[in-house]
């Protein structure tokens, strides 16, 4: 049985770069196989991983909505999709990857969500871990593609706005009722130290700072560069902040 991990928080806040470096972690630490999940219709998991991404879920469902699909003789629509959505798995040492891809139509992502759900629920049992980057916002906790998991991350950036947008993601994961076994509050981006501000509204709304990420030169450089984060140097301050973070949370 895997053990799954989910990423969450509104956009720019890291969320990639953060499932990366825990990906990272896992690899490095021969906690493998590994299943990486882009559940992010502007999907980028797979550059920061290193992986080239062909066929997403979005594109094979867009073929079977708006193509003649010629289905072999002897099988079904419902088994030739299975087919083509194994394709989109692309393939490295430890390390696989699906990628959800852009929606059924213009901004409506439901029925990929739904269908990348169902997906992962078959391939999960073959992974040690999956792990999982979400869209930004919370419309991925209402369709329920993020439940039953290990754990969920929730990242803000070092702002007000980004801690109350996890606020209001711990408010619809209890609403919905949604199966999570442990829950960590993370900022990234931090200088030097917590801003009063952002310490002050942590309070307020009754939450902790379960994880400070640092400002990491080594990221931006990577990133501006299109060099792969999981090949981030051991010494690195982000890298150090993530491998504490999962040593702590000891789910394995």
């Amino acid at each position: 049985m895997s053990i799954k991990i989910a990423v969450a928080g509104k956009g720019g806040c890291g969320k990639t770069s953060i499932a990366a470096l825990v990906i990272r972690y896992l690899k490095k630490n021969g906690l493998v196989p590994i299943l990486a999940v882009d559940a992010d219709p502007n999907a980028n998991l797979g550059e920061s991983l290193g992986l080239r991404v062909g066929q997403t879920i979005g594109t094979i469902l867009d073929g079977f909505q708006h193509e003649k699909i010629s289905i072999p003789p002897g099988m079904t629509k419902e088994a030739y999709l299975d087919y083509k959505l194994n394709e989109t798995i692309v393939e490295s040492q430890g390390l696989d990857l699906i990628t959800m891809g852009r929606g059924q139509g213009p901004e409506c992502y439901c029925y990929p969500n739904l269908i990348l759900k169902k997906f992962i629920e078959g391939l999960s049992d073959n992974y040690a871990y999956v792990v999982m980057d979400n869209e930004a916002g919370m419309e991925h906790l209402s369709r329920k593609t993020t439940d039953e998991v290990d754990a969920l991350l929730l990242v803000s950036n070092h702002s007000v706005k980004g801690v109350r947008a996890i606020s209001r993601i711990l408010e619809l994961v209890d609403e919905l009722k949604l199966r999570i076994k442990k829950k960590v509050v993370i900022i990234n981006l931090v200088p030097d130290k917590l801003d009063p501000l952002v310490a002050a509204e942590l309070k307020r709304l009754g939450l902790k700072a379960d994880v400070l990420i640092p400002e990491d030169g080594n990221l931006y450089h990577h990133d501006l560069e299109q060099k792969p984060l999981i090949d981030m140097p051991d010494n690195s301050p982000a890298v150090m902040a993530v491998e504490k973070m999962m040593a702590n949370l000891s789910l394995y």
